[in-house]
């Protein structure tokens, strides 16, 4: 089994369970160069380099720069959707639970795989074919997310009058995560994802008691 697809399958099974990040060499050393030089400032040289293999012999795993962007890019958003389609599997239809449990999800991966979540600002560097499979997927996550809104609001859970703005703001607000995030800071991402749930709550406008512990 491949290591992305290992990756899938672990997190339906353990959405709240983070092994050190498992990349190919090649894979790994781009995540780093994007990150600390963004997507133009690395040449394949520089990847080549930190690898410690001719341009060549990296051509010969991926086909150009924006192969590996395209890569990394989709890798993330399918380890987020996995895990958080796990998350609202496990809760159930009850909006509450529902909507609770895929925030602290989509919290838990920003903290957890930042070097790859802060990638999502790169999006403006992929090419039309790769940003439009990118985006569907993106919008496949909003769109699970804003069902349970909606629903919500139908059942009285929550009551914001306008739940895709709502739903937007809460995923602005989680992606953020990943550009402030330390594992050694003064809180462990386990706390920082139950309160941003809380912050997600007051966002859609729950009616009711808030919860003192993320689902």
């Amino acid at each position: 089994m491949s290591t992305q697809a290992k990756q899938g399958t672990d997190a339906v099974q353990h959405w709240r369970a983070y092994e050190p990040l498992d990349l190919h060499p090649i894979l790994m050393h781009t995540m780093e160069a994007f990150n600390e030089h963004g997507y133009h400032g690395t040449s394949v040289r520089d990847i080549a380099g930190r690898v410690g293999v001719t341009v060549p012999a990296l051509y010969y795993h991926y086909e150009n720069k924006q192969a590996l962007l395209a890569t990394l890019l989709q890798m993330s958003m399918t380890d987020v959707l996995d895990r958080c389609r796990a998350a609202a599997a496990e809760a159930g239809e009850d909006p509450l639970p529902r909507f609770c449990v895929m925030v602290e999800s989509i919290t838990l991966y920003m903290a957890h795989r930042k070097g790859l979540a802060f990638l999502d600002t790169e999006i403006r560097s992929l090419d039309a074919g790769n940003r439009a499979r990118y985006v569907a997927l993106r919008d496949y996550l909003e769109h699970m997310l804003l069902d349970t809104v909606k629903s919500g609001v139908a059942q009285g859970v929550f009551t914001t009058p306008i739940p895709a703005e709502a739903v937007r703001a809460v995923l602005t607000m989680c992606q953020g995560v990943a550009n402030w995030y330390r594992a050694d800071g003064p809180l462990a991402a386990e706390e920082i994802a139950r309160r941003y749930v809380l912050l997600a709550l007051g966002t859609v406008q729950h009616t009711g008691t808030f919860p003192s512990k993320a689902p």
